[in-house]
């Protein structure tokens, strides 16, 4: 269950879905987590680029090893441009424990942070500027020779 938006999230309505999509699940944990563009650096928010086959493999991994910890993941994510105190990433974990939940959407959004294939850049004085000294190489990316 990934669902891509085209600038900030709604956050009370998905949030808002997800526990309605699950309310008879028999989940007894129910963990989000919400990323917020924070003001840093005087930039005005931030965008983003979406390779969406790599997104799709890779949540696909994640989806089957909340699966086989009797739990579910969803998450959201922005595309374009995401303004100050805006968010562009929510993740929640469904499972029938809370430790198993707690422990998963911790795992779950550090690997997001190294692994995802989203490209961020800055907003700042109207121009797009790409954020290289807070982006991480994707494991098996670089230059082939």
């Amino acid at each position: 269950m990934l669902y891509l938006y085209d600038g900030a999230l709604d956050v009370p309505r998905i949030l808002k879905e997800w526990y309605e999509q699950e309310a008879s699940s028999n989940y007894g944990a129910y963990i989000p987590f919400v990323g917020t563009v924070r003001s840093e650096d005087g930039i005005d928010g931030l965008s983003f680029d979406i390779y969406e086959p790599i997104l799709n493999s890779w949540f696909d991994a994640w989806q089957q090893k909340a699966k086989e910890r009797g739990a579910i993941i969803k998450m959201a994510h922005s595309r374009g441009d995401v303004m100050l105190h805006e968010s562009s990433y929510i993740a929640a974990v469904f499972s029938p424990k809370r430790r198993v939940a707690l422990e998963f959407i911790d795992e779950f959004v550090e690997d997001f942070k190294a692994s995802a294939p989203i490209w961020k850049y800055d907003l700042k004085d109207a121009k797009r500027i790409y954020a290289l000294d807070r982006s991480t190489a994707i494991k098996g990316s670089g230059i082939l020779k």
